[in-house]
């Protein structure tokens, strides 16, 4: 396995975020043209999981993160996302420990499919 460099991101709230595999090559926008029509991009949370306070939240996360990615509905998001999911890593005030969340961007057909499978 090779050693790839541990990017940490932080977004405008002050959640760290790292990319699961290798950083996007491109930049998505928001919407893009398919043939003769325009697809909006949505990003959605595909996955979440709460970590307690542990001394070093990451490691102790990669587990849950690996086991979902290895499952039926991670393969389906790391295949058809249009990029690479990201997680993401919240401090879990009412609990006093972390909350990790999964997202991931999906556009026209697939988005819609993701939806009907795993929305109630």
């Amino acid at each position: 396995m090779s050693k790839m460099k541990i990017n940490w991101q932080r977004d405008h709230w002050g959640n760290e975020y790292i990319i699961l595999g290798d950083p996007p090559k491109k930049t998505t926008y928001r919407y893009t043209i398919v043939g003769d029509r325009v697809e909006e991009i949505k990003e959605v949370v595909v996955h979440t999981f709460t970590m307690g306070d542990v001394d070093d939240p990451d490691l102790y996360a990669a587990q849950p993160l690996w086991e979902w990615q290895e499952s039926e509905q991670g393969k389906w998001v790391m295949e058809y996302a249009v990029e690479t999911p990201v997680w993401h890593r919240m401090v879990d005030h009412f609990d006093r420990g972390y909350r990790y969340k999964v997202t991931a961007k999906f556009q026209g057909a697939r988005l819609t499919e993701w939806l009907l499978r795993h929305t109630k």
